[in-house]
């Protein structure tokens, strides 16, 4: 097992490494940037080492810096979280050639993975249902029209490299598909530095479904159930759930039968979640692989009864999982919501500043992620979200009680938030009724999409 890990991230998913590490009795060096510097995950590591000033590119995205920060510390494994460096192959594999253990999947998965067409390929070699579209990758808005008119519109415009919502566009005929190409594009090449694009069929009004896997080195693989992710604003999720009140315990079976299909075709290992829509007549299609930890961990984290940051450290130290799939039972319904410093009224406009005062709910069943105290500033250079909110009951009445009762606790003064907002959400009859799909913002909530 590892002696000390550097933890290449910030904000509440380094306090979370950093909590597991702890546990585990293994040491950890926090980096920061210079606008970090009262972060909460500097306060609680074992060691802290600045990295950079606060743009993101020369601080949390500079490779050569956390590396040598890593060596300098004596560091013999880092962890990237989620976000940053942890889908970057290149970095994993300058920690390959350093020696340094990336917690995390190989460079060369990341990269066969990473690539979203090459992804798609992949699958379809591999038996896993795509979502129709096009088999090759495309370059010109003049290729990707004539293949955009044989699939037939509405298409999707996606990024090859992108994630996060960047690079993808929606396309209802031809009369708007240049348009939108030329914009996905462009953010492709601003957000990932690559040009290539695919399309697919547009799928209206889905289910996004994911199944979180866990494999090791030594060909194990099993999956943790699926987490209904479809409530969400600009390809950006909102609310997460688990277990999916959609799917069926036959479905549940046949879809993670064939994520874990997915996952050992490419020889994956360590934590990483198969994407899949879900449409109205309960046909599934695997849309991308994320080789990494997920945001939404949590739920299945609550659902399991495992923790999985614990168990990618030592799947990356060469341990066996030590379960098999009989092993895996699923308990309760567990919600997150994603509490983040914006103002939904003003197009989610971000809203950093200085907290004046938190008060954080409690309870059985509730757990908060997150990294912020009172005075703490929120810098206005990195992702808006401040916390996680996290639920566990018996089924999902009782989650959706528990939810209502915890935002209701919850207090953020000092900044605008989007706490309201995830009150209204959980109180709403179709969420209620567990009638969602990734329209239920624009369908329901109207005048927070203008």
């Amino acid at each position: 097992m590892f002696d000390k890990i550097l933890i290449a991230n910030r904000g509440e998913i380094a306090v979370r490494i950093i909590r597991a590490c702890r546990e585990m009795g293994i040491k950890t060096v926090a980096v920061y940037s210079e606008a970090d510097k009262d972060s909460l995950h500097t306060l609680l590591a074992d060691e802290a080492i600045c990295i950079g000033p606060a743009p993101s590119g020369k601080s949390y995205l500079n490779m050569e810096q956390i590396l040598s920060a890593t060596v300098a510390m004596k560091a013999e494994a880092i962890h990237p979280g989620f976000g940053f460096l942890s889908e970057n192959a290149r970095f994993a594999e300058l920690c390959e050639k350093c020696n340094i253990a990336f917690i995390g999947p190989s460079s060369s998965l990341i990269s066969r993975m990473g690539n979203k067409s090459e992804a798609r390929k992949t699958m379809i070699e591999a038996n896993v249902p795509v979502v129709p579209g096009g088999k090759e990758s495309v370059h010109t808005v003049e290729e990707a029209l004539d293949l955009a008119k044989s699939i037939g519109f509405p298409v999707m415009i996606k990024a090859s490299s992108g994630g996060g919502g960047k690079g993808m566009r929606i396309s209802w005929g031809a009369e708007d598909f240049e348009m939108n190409f030329r914009d996905a594009q462009m953010e492709s090449v601003k957000g990932f530095s690559d040009d290539t694009m695919y399309l697919e069929r547009y799928i209206e009004k889905p289910r996004h479904i994911e199944f979180q896997i866990m494999a090791d080195k030594h060909g194990n693989v099993i999956h943790l159930g699926e987490r209904d992710c479809s409530i969400q604003r600009r390809h950006q999720k909102v609310v997460e759930e688990s277990p999916s009140i959609a799917i069926s315990e036959e479905l549940r079976k046949k879809m993670g039968e064939t994520a874990i299909r997915a996952a050992k075709a490419v020889g994956y290992e360590n934590a990483g979640t198969i994407e899949f829509l879900l449409d109205k007549d309960k046909n599934f299609y695997f849309m991308e692989m994320n080789t990494r930890i997920q945001v939404e961990h949590p739920v299945t984290e609550m659902v399991s009864g495992l923790d999985l940051i614990k168990m990618q450290i030592c799947i990356a130290a060469g341990e066996s999982l030590g379960l098999s799939q009989e092993d895996i039972h699923l308990q309760g319904h567990a919600i997150e919501c994603r509490i983040n410093a914006e103002n939904p009224a003003k197009n989610f406009m971000p809203c950093p500043g200085v907290i004046t005062n938190v008060h954080t709910p409690g309870g059985n069943g509730v757990r908060v992620d997150t990294h912020i105290y009172n005075d703490y500033r929120i810098p206005a250079n990195y992702d808006s979200m401040l916390m996680k909110l996290i639920v566990h009951g018996k089924d999902r009445e009782e989650a959706i009680a528990k939810m209502r009762s915890a935002l209701g606790e919850l207090i953020i003064e000092g900044i605008e938030t989007n706490l309201d907002f995830q009150f209204e959400i959980l109180c709403h009859p179709a969420y209620e009724a567990g009638d969602t799909d990734t329209h239920f913002i624009q369908t329901y909530f109207p005048k927070y999409c203008k």
